[in-house]
């Protein structure tokens, strides 16, 4: 993510200047990516700041009927949820560099904060403690650079500084604070559960609009979607409410009220039903509590909101109806490719072909009414890009820890 894209820039610029998931997937190259020596970072001064929005602790409020609790205590553990599985062992060796750096195969090879989350994420589902450490000494040394405790969101090989821009993204900020949540709950180390500590504080204090209604809204970055910076701020961006982690970062910050927070993502999911597909586009203006596509982005359903019924499933959380949409693009669990889709009419504009992506349909279907993941997705297949094959990893913890019985 850039400070603030630029608005004018065609829908390819878009995608590839915004925080987190934001960069359409490229022609897939050799993996073999240089780290360098001990990687420079960038010197110069940090954009200002939004101020620190105002977190305001309070009891968990009960959830709506028909809704799953949003609770940090029901969450079942991530450890050992992935257990030996060969495709976290094919994962490691094609994405995660010996110094620990996960490499976003389908972007120039870059890494970004999100990327080092879920390699955190998905060692401790294997029990691998020492992957974990890899990715968390690199992530610590070349992109915790900022003047506080969050992440500065991407990292180039090719470029010198290969961090050029100090802003967070406030997913890849939840990922690593829920990932060292879990490291610390499974291995009882005290520094993780410090540093999960000090990050979500700090996402929590300065990204995180806990006066904001329809409730909780997250910033994607400290700088750049506030109301302050944008006429149609503040934005949000769906795929952002990592639901699973929010049910478990009570553990080491137990003074923000997460479960309003999972509150507001779901009334604001159903609340974003945009055109006649009824599905939300990527980015969103919560300008005076009304909900509506972001002005100059494309208002397309894309590479980062597919993970939305990913992180719902995982956390056992809302309604059969706020899955229903995401079925009916899906067409069922035996289609072959994922649409991208304009919400204006409803149409796919581009399709995700790689097989993981297929994963995504799968668990809903699983979590919604108990089919059985295909036989074909129940392994991880080799030759694919970073993004689907991590996808597909993640929903099979997600199975394993929510829902087994479709593993059977």
């Amino acid at each position: 993510m850039s400070r603030l894209p630029a608005l004018a820039c065609a829908a390819a610029l878009l995608l590839t200047t915004v925080p987190g998931r934001a960069q359409a997937p490229q022609v897939p190259q050799s993996v073999q990516a240089p780290d360098g020596a001990q990687d420079q970072v960038a010197q110069g001064q940090e954009p200002t700041p939004v101020p620190p929005a105002t977190a305001v602790p309070s009891l968990p409020q009960p959830a709506p009927a028909g809704d799953a609790p949003g609770r940090a205590g029901p969450a079942p553990s991530l450890a050992g949820s992935l257990g030996d599985d060969p495709g976290w062992r094919a994962y490691r060796a094609r994405f995660v560099t010996e110094k620990g750096r996960i490499v976003d195969t389908a972007n120039g090879f870059i890494s970004h904060s999100e990327g080092q989350g879920y390699g955190m994420l998905l060692a401790v589902a294997a029990g691998d403690r020492p992957a974990f450490e890899r990715i968390w000494g690199w992530t610590r040394a070349n992109l915790m650079v900022r003047s506080d405790e969050l992440l500065a969101w991407r990292w180039a090989p090719d470029h010198r500084p290969a961090v050029a821009d100090m802003n967070n993204a406030t997913d890849g900020d939840i990922l690593v604070a829920w990932a060292l949540t879990e490291a610390a709950e499974a291995w009882g180390e005290p520094s993780y559960r410090t540093a999960a500590r000090r990050i979500a504080v700090e996402f929590g204090r300065k990204t995180i609009l806990f006066r904001a209604a329809p409730g909780p809204l997250v910033l994607p970055a400290v700088a750049g979607f506030a109301a302050r910076d944008r006429a149609d701020g503040p934005l949000v961006n769906l795929s952002y409410w990592v639901f699973p982690a929010f049910q478990r970062l009570g553990i080491v910050a137990p003074e923000y009220d997460w479960a309003s927070v999972i509150r507001s993502g779901i009334e604001i999911l159903r609340r974003s039903r945009f055109g006649p597909s009824a599905l939300p586009t990527e980015w969103i203006s919560a300008k005076d509590e009304g909900l509506r596509p972001a002005d100059g982005f494309p208002p397309l359903f894309s590479y980062n909101a597919i993970r939305i019924p990913l992180y719902l499933a995982w956390a056992g959380v809302g309604r059969p109806e706020d899955y229903a949409p995401f079925r009916t693009l899906w067409g069922g669990i035996d289609r072959e490719r994922l649409p991208i889709v304009d919400t204006r009419d409803g149409r796919p504009v581009e399709w995700l072909t790689e097989p993981g992506y297929t994963a995504l349909p799968a668990l809903v279907a699983c979590a919604q009414d108990g089919t059985p993941f295909p036989e074909s997705l129940r392994s991880v297949q080799d030759g694919q890009n970073y993004y689907p094959t991590t996808l597909h990893l993640l929903a099979l913890v997600a199975a394993r820890m929510r829902y087994p019985q479709c593993l059977k």
